[in-house]
């Protein structure tokens, strides 16, 4: 299963997307750690690595509802330097 596990301080909360048995616990041993998401701030960061989640999903991995939203969000485009003067 893909799904949030929780990281941070209380009241100031951070996750990471893993890769982990449907049977463990929330912060349990994951397989593999696929990104991060940091909810607070004017904008949610949020930093997949999408090739994994695609692997994971290929091999029979289902993702929690909340990862499901957050994957289907459009990746953000990288600041360009802008046209050299």
């Amino acid at each position: 299963m893909i799904r949030l596990a929780r990281t941070g301080a209380r009241k100031q909360p951070q996750y990471r997307v893993v890769v982990i048995e449907k049977e463990r616990a929330r912060n349990g041993r994951s397989v593999e750690v696929v990104g991060t998401y940091n909810p607070r701030g004017a904008a949610a960061h949020i930093d997949l690595k999408r090739d994994r989640i695609h692997y994971w999903v290929s091999k029979g991995a289902k993702m929690s509802d909340r990862v499901s939203k957050l994957f289907a969000k459009p990746v953000p485009e990288p600041a360009s330097a802008g046209p050299a003067a």
